[in-house]
Formats: structure tokens, sequence, C-alpha cells
């Protein structure tokens, strides 16, 4: 059954109780936590406060994790980034596991120089990758990687790269991003569903417009069709808005987000009907 999500992130400026307070009034039923939303952060990412949020608000049934990806890189030219990097992605499932979330989305890291990536970067990612089978081992939870927007210095942004890394690590699951993709075409987006929906366990929804990512749903065409696309496929995982605040016209109260999430909240269920 697919699970309506939201990233923790859209409630920036709010503590881990006030965010679930606020989702458990959206209709949406599933939360994606970034490690990095502030409160969580900068408080040492106090675990035992998301897992008695959780009791308290049991119509969040479903949590998933994001590992952290600001000013982090496994894939570093810098080995001292690479090496906090991955072990923050480590840390991150282990967080996952005590919260009993089903998928940790992690990114795939990027060259470091604004050129394409080069034999020593696959190095990096390689052992990256590894580092996550060896940790994944035995776990409940299932490691995810995110496509990227398409970029010079990118590891992972197109459909067919995206399946070979799939086809290589049998292990390894699949977040798809549709901003990402739809930042390149709304067909690019339903190649990665095409070629890579037997993997997918969770899905970044979004909409690509201004030359940014992102944005509501808003009822757009093209987010129709791409659920569409979810739903033949008989995807049964998480839908998770992924909304960036600072691109709308202006600040929003609490009040405004949950109406904002609760319109895009229905728009999705009638997709998914």
């Amino acid at each position: 059954m697919v699970s309506f999500s939201v990233a923790s992130m859209f409630f920036h400026e709010y503590s881990i109780p006030e965010i679930f307070s606020l989702v458990s009034r959206t209709g949406l039923d599933a939360m994606e936590l970034w490690l990095e939303t502030p409160y969580f952060w900068l408080q040492d990412l106090p675990v035992d406060d998301v897992i008695a949020c959780r009791k308290a608000h049991p119509g969040i049934r479903v949590m998933t994790v994001h590992s952290p990806i600001l000013d982090l890189n496994p894939c570093s030219i810098n080995p001292d980034v690479a090496d906090i990097s991955v072990d923050y992605t480590i840390r991150s499932l282990r967080i996952a596991e005590q919260l009993g979330a089903p998928v940790l989305t992690v990114h795939p890291g990027r060259r470091t120089a604004k050129r394409p990536p080069g034999n020593a970067d696959l190095v990096r990612f390689n052992q990256y990758i590894s580092v996550l089978h060896e940790a994944v081992e035995g776990s409940p939870v299932k490691i995810a990687m995110e496509n990227m927007e398409p970029a010079i210095n990118s590891m992972l942004c197109t459909p067919e790269r995206m399946r070979t890394i799939l086809d290589d690590e049998p292990w390894l699951f699949f977040t798809f991003d549709v901003a990402h993709a739809c930042s390149k075409s709304e067909e690019e987006a339903l190649r990665y569903i095409e070629l890579c929906h037997d993997r997918l366990v969770n899905v970044h929804i979004s909409r690509f417009d201004h030359g940014k990512a992102h944005f509501p749903l808003d009822r757009y065409p093209s987010i129709a069709r791409v659920m569409a696309s979810l739903k033949d496929h008989h995807y049964n995982g998480c839908l998770t808005l992924e909304i960036e605040d600072l691109n709308l016209a202006r600040p929003l109260s609490a009040e405004e987000k949950i109406s904002l999430l609760a319109r895009d909240c229905a728009f999705m269920h009638e997709c998914m009907e």
C-alpha cells in the first residue's frame, strides 16, 4: 500500500514534537526524517525524542530516514571529508534501525571539481558502495540510492547509470527524485520508472519549475503522468513530498504549510486510487 509522506525539512524551523504534530494534521500517514533537520541535528540526534513522538502520533505509521548530505560528499577528493561522509551514512543506518524505518535514502556523492568524474572518483564511489554493502548485511533497513540532477560532476544522474548500479549491486535499492529527473525532461522521469521500478522503494515527489527543483505539486499534469506511471508499475512504497519552502513566494505560517501539504496529499491520493 502506498504511503503519503513529507520530508521533515519542510518544517525546518520547528522542533521534532512540533513537526509530528503538524504532519499529523495534513492527511499524510508517513514522514521522512532528515537527520539535518535543525532541531534534531543541533540537539545531537535525539533518537528517543523521535521514538516518543511516533508513539504519540500513531497516524504517522511509516517513517523513512534520509542520511546527511549538507557539507558532505562520500566521493570527495579530500579523504577526511569522504571518511566523515561515509561515517555519517553508517550512523544514519543505525538510527534508521532504532526507529524501525524500512528505508534509508543516501546520495551518491559527486566529483569535487566541476568536471566529469574520472577513474579516481569511481574508485572512491566503489569504496563507498562496498562499505554500505558491508554495513547493511543483516539489517532490516533497505539502503536506497537517489538519482541526482544532471550536472557535469554528478556520479549518478541518468536512468541507464542507475540501472547499471542496481544490476551490479543486488542488495541496493532506489529512491526516485522526480524533480531531479524532470529537470531534464518528463520523458527522463518516465524512463527512470520504466528501467528501475523493480527496485524502487521511495519516491521524492515535487515539481521542477523556473530552473529549480522541489516546488509543490499544485495538480500539475506532468506530475499526474508520473504518478500514473508509478501506479501502472504497481509501486507501493512512500510518495514523499520534498518541498523547498524557500522556493515559495513568501514564508508560510504553520497553518499555511499544513494547508499546502493537505492539498498535495489529496492530489496524490486521487492519482494513486
